[in-house]
């Protein structure tokens, strides 16, 4: 019997997607008169992996080839995440999707990580629409995003398609904060939760009392439970009138899925991944069926192949650029060994003071594995920040109490020696070990380390008495001692606070107020042009500034 009941439910599913209104012996139909829309989403400026642009274009070039009816959208995070997205701001992305015909797209959370200035720049030499259903800006200065629109309804021969643009509620903690203020208040708000679903239901029946047959989402929501109540599954079950979901955020791969909608009717959901692994097409057909599919393998198309290259040249070149000078050595080695994972340095003190000052945070930690190279005296190019931070980790911040501060410096010295090194190696090194910013302690080394950890390394706690002592934090200018119950925002990246990268599990659990707003290289490189005014000087990193004392 319940063989039974799950055939027909199956069946049931299966009819949902593809409504079969004409017998299997007569199952033709004019193929030229399809409707078909291609999606990305998460490309993160993967220009040439998995399929790439050039990928793409091929598969774009085909569907053209079988009908004319072909829409190419983006469901956001396209202009961030490797260097040539650093360099360029994004605008050499913007170029590529130019060149590949694109027609929509809407914002990721990560478009707006150089600012709200620069991606009004992006929109403006888009040559595609930016949609925004549920962006809303608050301020009594200049809305900078007055071109984007919340839905587009596009006519394929007498048949209305509309697409409406979502973007994640997230935005705000998982870029930089401070882009979406003025004057230190909030201007660009987004519709989340009630408000995000009474804002798509509104725009859902407006277009179709424009007379649109389809509805299609464009969302950047995902599916991850940490985005509830704003996820496109979320949106879904509390709207009616949406046929497709397009979605993007949580990086997940989904073909196609049903999901119901307020009423119970199935919703078809698909989303792509990330870095081009796959490209989605959406089939609208004459007769009214509806289908989703990924597309995982095609060739690559020359011409497009030998667009990148001359983006790619650009890029390399801008690498070489200078985009500050430095007037002192700020190096990872100490006496000739490298210092940088086991005592506190100057290339340390600088990256930590970045984390700390484009946070806004009271405390900020590095590791020193993560700090792949120091700084020469003279000009710096985009290439010498990338190599410092070459990992492309993300600027996280995140309420913590002053005990689990004491507990991550405990678990940064645990390897740490009296001495730096033996004369040939450095000695007690470790990944894991913190270059710190407001805080400053002292380490007893003759103290055996007290950390407790699990057989993967993975820290459990404290059993003994602890090596590190008179921890102070700074405040307003001045130090006071470190409350173990007090609360203290910290700044870090999404390896070691949510990742638990080299052992560090006792950040896993706090509220994030900053949620993977940048890329690690990004954030020294925005330190300097922002904070120290383009020039790193002498007087502030010609010496380490005694925030780690070893004894």
């Amino acid at each position: 019997m319940n063989r039974i009941k799950n055939f027909i439910r199956a069946v049931a599913v299966a009819c949902l997607l593809v409504p079969m209104i004409f017998s299997c012996a007569s199952n033709k139909y004019d193929s030229t008169k399809d409707i078909i829309v291609l999606y990305t989403n998460d490309v993160h400026c993967g220009i040439e992996k998995n399929l790439g642009y050039a990928g793409l274009a091929t598969f774009k070039a085909q569907m053209l080839a079988a009908t004319p009816n072909v829409l190419l959208v983006d469901n956001g995070d396209s202009i961030q995440g490797e260097a040539i997205g650093t360099v360029s701001k994004g605008e050499y992305i913007t170029d590529i999707m130019n060149n590949a015909g694109y027609d929509l797209a809407i914002f990721g959370n990560h478009e707006f990580d150089y600012g709200t200035d620069q991606l009004a720049k992006i929109v403006g030499k888009a040559k595609f629409q930016y949609l925004g259903a549920n962006i809303h800006y608050t301020g009594k200065g200049r809305n900078k995003f007055t071109a984007l629109k919340p839905y587009q309804i596009v006519d394929f021969g007498g048949t209305k398609v509309a697409f409406i643009g979502l973007t994640t509620p997230e935005s705000i903690v998982k870029s930089t904060p401070r882009y979406f203020q003025e004057n230190g208040t909030y201007v660009y708000e987004f519709d989340a939760g009630e408000e995000l679903y009474k804002t798509t239901q509104k725009y859902v029946n407006e277009v179709r009392a424009k007379g649109a047959k389809y509805v299609v989402i464009m969302a950047h929501l995902g599916l991850d439970e940490e985005s509830v109540p704003n996820r496109a599954t979320d949106v879904i079950a509390n709207t009616t009138g949406i046929d497709v979901v397009l979605d993007g955020h949580s990086h997940s791969t989904v073909a196609n899925n049903v999901v119901k909608d307020k009423s119970g009717k199935g919703v078809i959901y698909s989303q792509t991944g990330t870095k081009l692994m796959n490209i989605g097409k959406l089939t609208i057909t004459p007769e009214g069926r509806i289908s989703t599919a990924l597309i995982s393998a095609v060739e690559k198309d020359p011409a497009a192949t030998k667009f990148l290259e001359s983006v790619k040249s650009k890029y390399e070149g801008e690498l070489l650029k200078v985009v500050a000078k430095s007037e002192i050595d700020l190096s990872d080695q100490l006496n000739g060994f490298r210092g940088v994972r086991n005592r506190e340095t100057v290339i340390g003190d600088f990256c930590a003071d970045a984390y700390r000052a484009v946070a806004g945070a009271d405390i900020a930690f590095v590791n020193g594995g993560g700090i792949r190279a120091g700084i020469k005296a003279g000009d710096i190019t985009s290439n010498d920040m990338i190599k410092i931070h070459p990992y492309g980790n993300m600027l996280c911040m995140v309420e913590t109490t002053g005990q689990k501060i004491l507990d991550a410096l405990e678990h940064s010295v645990q390897a740490v020696e009296k001495n730096a090194n033996n004369g040939q190696n450095a000695v007690g090194e470790s990944g894991g070990f913190l270059q710190v910013s407001g805080i400053r302690f002292k380490v007893d080394t003759s103290i055996p380390t007290p950390v407790r950890k699990d057989a993967k390394g993975f820290f459990q706690g404290i059993n003994g008495r602890r090596r590190v002592s008179d921890v102070e934090v700074e405040k307003n200018g001045k130090w006071e001692k470190i409350n173990p119950n007090g609360k203290y925002t910290l700044a870090c990246h999404n390896y070691l606070l949510q990742d638990q990268g080299d052992g560090y599990t006792m950040f896993v659990n706090d509220v994030y107020k900053i949620d993977k707003a940048m890329l690690d290289n990004q954030v020294i490189i925005t330190y300097v042009k922002d904070y120290l005014g383009g020039v790193i000087k002498s007087s502030d990193y010609s010496a380490t500034k005694g925030r780690i004392t070893i004894k």
